[in-house]
Parts: C-alpha cells; structure tokens; sequence
C-alpha cells in the first residue's frame, strides 16, 4: 500500500505475513525481528507496524554487491609472515533501524553501517616468522624509531608528530631505557607505542641462546618495571637475526618485526634526500626504519607530508599489523 510516496508493507501479529515479507525481502530474521522491537509507525490499532520493503531492498541489494571479502595473514617467500586483513560488510539490520529512524528526504543518502568480516588466519596462526611489512591492502604505514642514542633529537621529532597528530613505534635499547627512564616516560605519555630493541645492541645472530634470551627479556621486563609496558614486539638490533632469534622472542610472547623501507638516517644523508627516498617508494603496510638523528629530526615532517600524499594513513606498528580494517569515513 502506498505509504508517503514509499512502498511499505503492515505486519499483522500473524506469522502468514511475516513469512510473506521474508520472503520478499530476504531478510527474515530482522523483519520478524521487528515484531518485538519499537515499530517504525504504529496504527489505530496498536497491532501493526510498517516495514519499508523498498528501503530494504535497497539496502540489501548494495551489502551484495558491495561486500569484500577478508584476506588471511600467510607466509611470504620474500617478506616472510604477512598479516591478514579484515573484509566489510553492510551491517543490513543496523542500517535499517538508522535509515528507517530518521525522517529521510526523497533521495537522501541512506547512512549505511559497516561491520568488519574477520581475517580466518592471523600471525598468531603462522608460527616462528619475522615480519617486515603490513598487508599491501592496509593504506597505513609506521615509523619504527630504533632509539639508543640521540637524546638531543628526540624531544623535537615529538614535538613534530606532537604537531602533526602522528603516533608511532619506538623501540628502545634496555641499556638506554636504564640511564634514560624520564625521556622514555615522555615517549610513552605523549602516546605512542614502546618496545624492545634488546640491552645492549648486539648482532642477535651471534649470541649463544642463553645470552640471546637474556638480551631481550632484559628489556623486557625493564619495559614492564620502568614504564608498565606489557611487550609485544621485538626489533633485533641492525636487523642482525636467525631463526633462534624469532623462537626466543616468540616463546616470551613477542613477534619479531624488521622495516621495509630504510632512512639510512645513520649516515646523515641530506633531509630533502630522506624525504624524496620515502615519498617516492613508500606504499601501503611499510614500516620504515628511522633513528633520532640530525637527518630524520629535519626530514621527519616533509615525510610525513610525503606519506599522507599517497593516501596512506600513519599508525603505530601495532596498528599497522592488525588485520583492523580502516573503516569508510563516517560509518
């Protein structure tokens, strides 16, 4: 019956014709549904409520066509473990009770709600891998920010993130962290993520067991004592690893990460040379390596300009590994 210049279908308390909309709509659970939930309209009688059969359609024909499929977290020949990313799908009953609640104008958008579709296989799934990027269907990257000197540098490169509303990763050498416990707090209370980079910068691949384990639940626990931090990732040391390495971290419940795109910010290469190597080759997942020194400090906000021109978002390392979709604006 025409209701408002929309096509609405009324629900008696009779299952019959229930049944009748389910079936048309293809929506049973929620149609029946509504027989128990406040009614869009009510009528004279009190007993019946309408349904608005062509928004529903509507609704359901863009979640079919408009959904996307998650993709699982898998072993890379090259770059090793790979994380999984999340689908999307069109939440149909969310997106009704928001339609259907608001008076609408004729050809208003409808305010669809989203829902994530979880990636089966994660890194948990994966076993002793090391993992250099994020998924290449993530539009985030992170800087990882290897810290073990260059104290003189670091406050005004968070002083830029600070400005340019970036959170990122910082991976601290435990004997650092001992002589410096005030300037890693600052790290921590200005938001962003602290890790481990083991005690005292060794070539992780040539220690002895014992002393690599050591290394890195050294750090570790100072993290957890110093700072409250529970560990979750570990940055071997100038990239130096084997799979012992992997295995140790991993029993100590932390994943190993190296970087994708490096600054080489060590050698002091020119700032403007820091920001076209990163604006030009940086891409969806990267984790790009830097250090606090008189290079990245300068460079850091022309990177960061660089990154955000390709559309990429800037997150922590942890955020850029999670399989978490990056929602549609608004939903």
């Amino acid at each position: 019956m025409p209701m408002n210049g929309k096509k609405m279908v009324v629900l008696l308390t009779g299952a019959a014709m229930v049944s009748a909309v389910a079936v048309f709509s293809g929506a049973w659970g929620y149609v029946s549904g509504l027989q128990n939930n406040k009614p869009e309209a009510q009528f004279a009688s009190g007993s019946e409520r309408a349904v608005d059969l062509d928004l529903l359609s509507q609704i359901e024909a863009a979640a079919a066509k408009s959904r996307i499929e998650p993709v699982d977290a898998r072993v890379d020949s090259v770059w090793k473990a790979i994380p999984g990313y999340n689908g999307l799908e069109i939440d149909i009953e969310a997106t009704y009770q928001a339609a259907s609640s608001k008076k609408r104008k004729v050809g208003e958008a409808i305010p669809y709600v989203y829902r994530q579709i979880p990636a089966k296989v994660t890194l948990n799934d994966l076993g002793d891998q090391p993992i250099y990027r994020g998924n290449p269907d993530k539009p985030m990257v992170s800087l990882m920010i290897n810290v073990a000197w260059g104290n003189e540098f670091l406050v005004p490169m968070l002083d830029t993130l600070d400005a340019e509303k970036v959170k990122t990763t910082f991976f601290l050498d435990g004997s650092w962290l001992k002589k410096n416990p005030e300037l890693a707090g600052e790290i921590l209370k200005r938001g962003h993520e602290v890790e481990n980079h083991a005690y005292t910068h060794p070539n992780m691949s040539r220690l002895s067991r014992d002393r690599a384990e050591l290394e890195i639940a050294k750090t570790q626990d100072l993290l957890k004592e110093s700072l409250g931090v529970e560990n979750k990732w570990f940055a071997p040391p100038s990239g130096d690893f084997n799979q012992q390495t992997v295995s140790i971290a991993k029993a100590r419940g932390l994943k190993t990460v190296l970087w994708t795109l490096d600054t080489v910010d060590w050698k002091h290469p020119a700032p403007d040379a820091v920001v076209q190597k990163i604006s030009t080759k940086v891409e969806p997942g990267f984790l790009i390596l830097m250090h606090p020194t008189d290079s990245s400090s300068q460079a850091l906000k022309g990177m960061i300009d660089g990154i955000r021109a390709k559309g990429l978002e800037i997150g922590t390392v942890s955020q850029t590994l999670s399989p978490e979709r990056i929602m549609p604006k608004g939903s």
